[in-house]
């Protein structure tokens, strides 16, 4: 995948100056690829806020923010750009709330709402978009944008994010993607394939690493249990716990894997946080995903292939490369 398409136009003058010192970190290319990448944001919450103003400042061409739900006091503890007072001037979308404010950080990016459903988005407005990320949406939907980016032929790069309180998920799908690595001496070229979003969730778990992170394990069970009972992401409480563990039973079952590689207290602790996200984790996620779609669109620097965990319990940040399983075991 090669983000923002050519690089044959000039920067201005006044996008030198004022991107003069990450151009000194990561070259004229790159800042060219960057301003002439367009991004989109499918769900607006404390940890895409992060990114939006990571990858603004940085200068990206182009951001869309689409998140039509109306602003509630519970968003106003991890997304530092909605105003406090906001629910008292009337009815205005998550969206809404934030893109002024985005572009205040940098007037030379195009900072813009898209209204819609991300469930329902076409072929023809995903072609409008180098980089789509994801996040607060059901394990549907992200599925349906995923399949969507992958039909097309420039190959959309598709990341999905969460946050759940203390905990975060990155999964990262660039289909096929080129880049250059520096491991100390001259730029190597190197080439990654990356699975689905689909096929690296239907990977049987026998068959993943004895030491694959129990988050990978715990979000899947959510998931499921989300998907079977008609939940939103975050939809859930410690009352559904007897429901969850019965859901995690009938799966490591089925996976023939052990139950104590889901702890009970780890779902314990993703139920109990529903929809709330923990302001720091949502910088340290926002910040590492901005890097992801940075490294994507310049085409430099060894990319997340394919899963990224971070759990504040024990301060460590955790890559999964989950492969896809072979076609016929799809059958």
């Amino acid at each position: 995948m090669g983000g923002g398409g050519g690089t044959e136009e000039e920067l201005t003058a006044q996008e030198t100056a004022l991107y003069d010192r990450q151009i000194r970190v990561w070259g004229v290319d790159a800042q060219k690829r960057l301003s002439k990448a367009h991004v989109l944001v499918c769900g607006v919450n404390g940890t895409t806020i992060e990114f939006c103003k990571n990858i603004v400042l940085a200068g990206v061409g182009s951001l869309s923010l689409m998140d039509d739900h109306i602003v509630t006091e519970d968003d106003l503890s991890a997304n530092f750009l909605i105003p406090h007072d906001i629910c008292m001037h009337g009815v205005s979308s998550r969206a809404e709330a934030c893109c002024e404010s985005l572009k205040d950080f940098n007037p030379m990016v195009r900072v813009a709402v898209a209204i819609g459903d991300p469930s329902l988005i076409d072929e023809g407005f995903v072609d409008r978009f180098d980089i789509i990320v994801v996040s607060c949406a059901s394990l549907k939907t992200k599925l349906f944008i995923n399949d969507n980016c992958r039909k097309r032929s420039k190959h959309i790069a598709f990341y999905s994010v969460e946050c759940k309180d203390s905990c975060g998920e990155i999964f990262v799908d660039l289909q096929n993607h080129s880049y250059l690595q520096k491991p100390g001496g001259e730029p190597e070229q190197q080439e990654l394939s990356y699975a689905s979003l689909q096929e690296a969730i239907s990977v049987p778990w026998k068959n993943l690493p004895k030491k694959t992170t129990k988050l990978y394990y715990a979000m899947r069970v959510l998931e499921s249990y989300e998907l079977s009972e008609g939940r939103e992401p975050g939809e859930t409480t410690l009352s559904d716990l007897p429901a969850v563990l019965a859901q995690r039973k009938d799966m490591c079952d089925r996976m023939s894997l052990s139950e104590s590689q889901i702890p009970t207290a780890l779902l314990e602790r993703l139920l109990a946080a529903g929809k709330k996200e923990h302001p720091p984790v949502c910088a340290i996620l926002g910040g590492i995903l901005g890097q992801e779609v940075i490294k994507s669109i310049s085409c430099k620097g060894d990319p997340i292939k394919n899963f990224f965990y971070y759990d504040a319990a024990d301060g460590k940040g955790i890559m999964e490369d989950i492969p896809p399983t072979p076609v016929e075991q799809f059958a």
